[in-house]
């Protein structure tokens, strides 16, 4: 290893459980008011400065509660004094994961906590800040998980990841050098050619690139590979379709240019993916050592798509599409697509990542984006979504079944 580390006791390094993302997310998802938990954990940190299980629980509910500034100054405060934190859903957990993750808000890392709910599987994260508190002991773990995902806000924590478990001698997951390749200008290069499969080409360019194309000195073509109009721009680092929209011609790129604060953008052909109705259909898959797994399905009649926007919770129909695409993924999309899946998880060579995708009218899987810290939950109400329980109880037992064979093949070696 680059760094030697012991391995000990979470009791000999004094980690106590917190409440922790995936519980407080729930609460927060089903309408309990979080400010009287606010009020008892602002109490307990009060009491006792010390306590930084309390600030890491208080920093997510202040996001929750929409005062992200606080949250991370809470997180920065807590992760100066010790960056390991431990969470548990058993009081006799039977495996112990070593999660290595960046301090970024909630959302930033693998949803680790939400993929091993229920699970006997004790978790223990380790928040690397490069330059900051470098520990020499870690808890003892059967496995090693990197949760990060690559973006300029974390690259230098990955790189630094990369450093740490070199020669790491417990099995590690989701390897630092492959997690790169997801980036969005990297992964259409990483999966051009696998038949069956439309990744439109995206490129990196700046603020002064856009320009010159509506000055004249530069054409779009010179951008990308065969770019025109119409396309899609979207800030670098964006998440969640914010700054993400479709430019038809110069005026729209001007106007963007004009109501949008970013210099660094990314830029792809757009594909119209509609079907034969009129509306867009989106899927989120979820890769599992190597298995595909169907996580949602969002249907509207708008091209810029995600599952909030949807309005699957109006919709007796549309949440029926989306159940029949989960209960028959294995003979429906993943049996159409079954070459090309394969050819994905082959390529991309993580143990756990997910895509966001289409199908384009000529049969083509259609990749939006692939990163390894996509949303994947069991939280939506099941008086409405009775179909969803069951789908989310298989991607987490299978998650939770790669993390103990991992752990099986090292004591057997």
């Amino acid at each position: 290893m680059s760094q030697a580390f012991r391995f000990v006791s979470a009791q000999s390094l004094g980690l106590k459980p917190r409440i922790g993302v995936a519980v407080l997310t729930k609460r927060a998802f089903d309408g309990i008011d979080l400010n009287p938990l606010w009020g008892e954990l602002v109490a307990q940190l009060q009491a006792d400065n010390a306590d930084v299980e309390a600030a890491m629980d208080l920093s997510v509910i202040a996001q929750l509660l929409g005062r992200p500034e606080l949250g991370k100054q809470l997180q920065d405060e807590a992760l100066g004094v010790r960056p390991i934190y431990r969470s548990s859903s058993s009081k006799s957990p039977r495996l112990r994961l070593l999660v290595f993750a960046a301090a970024t808000d909630m959302g930033g890392n693998t949803p680790v906590e939400f993929l091993l709910e229920g699970s006997d599987i004790e978790i223990y994260t380790y928040y690397v800040v490069p330059g900051g508190v470098q520990p020499e002991l870690l808890p003892d773990h059967d496995v090693a998980f990197v949760a990060v995902p690559d973006s300029d806000e974390t690259r230098l924590t990955l790189h630094e990841i990369q450093r740490l478990t070199f020669g790491w001698p417990r099995p590690l997951l989701n390897l630092p050098r492959r997690i790169r390749d997801l980036e969005r200008d990297r992964l259409f290069k990483l999966l051009d050619g696998i038949a069956g499969l439309k990744v439109p080409a995206t490129c990196r360019v700046d603020r002064d690139d856009l320009n010159d194309v509506l000055d004249g000195t530069g054409e779009l073509s010179d951008l990308g590979t065969e770019l025109s109009f119409p396309f899609i721009i979207r800030p670098v680092g964006s998440q969640a379709g914010r700054g993400l929209e479709r430019l038809d011609d110069p005026e729209a790129l001007q106007n963007y240019l004009q109501t949008c604060a970013h210099t660094d953008f990314f830029v792809s052909q757009f594909i119209d993916y509609s079907g034969d109705d009129g509306l867009f259909r989106k899927y989120r898959i979820v890769f599992i050592d190597g298995q595909p797994f169907a996580c949602h399905m969002a249907i509207a009649d708008l091209w810029k798509l995600w599952y909030l926007n949807a309005g699957m919770e109006q919709s007796e129909h549309k949440r029926a599409e989306e159940a029949a695409f989960m209960s028959n993924f294995s003979a429906g999309m993943g049996a159409r697509h079954a070459k090309a899946l394969m050819a994905i998880a082959q390529r991309v060579g993580l143990d756990y990542f997910a895509i966001d995708c289409a199908e384009t009218r000529d049969g083509e899987l259609l990749i939006f984006e692939a990163d390894i810290a996509m949303i994947v939950h069991n939280m939506d109400p099941p008086e409405l979504f009775p179909y969803k329980e069951p789908q989310m109880k298989a991607i987490f037992a299978a998650f939770a079944n790669m993390i103990e064979t991992r752990a099986r093949k090292e004591e057997a070696a």
